[in-house]
């Protein structure tokens, strides 16, 4: 899956907060990723992630 720091990733499961929407902030072997309501970060392994990703946003797209 080709995703990239910057990116905004929708997952299939929402955060606790409610939202489903995470900015990628770093890409590896773990993402960490940012919640773009609550602004909370955290690392998941990247199997983990892939798994849960439901869409890709690049720059200049919006949900």
């Amino acid at each position: 899956m080709d995703v990239r720091v910057g990116d905004v990733i929708l997952t299939k499961k929402p955060h606790p907060c409610g939202a489903g929407s995470f900015l990628v902030l770093r890409v590896g072997a773990d993402f960490r990723i940012r919640c773009e309501k609550c602004g909370r970060e955290v690392m998941v392994a990247r199997s983990k992630i892939e798994k849960n990703i439901k869409k890709v946003m690049r720059d200049g797209e919006t949900l």
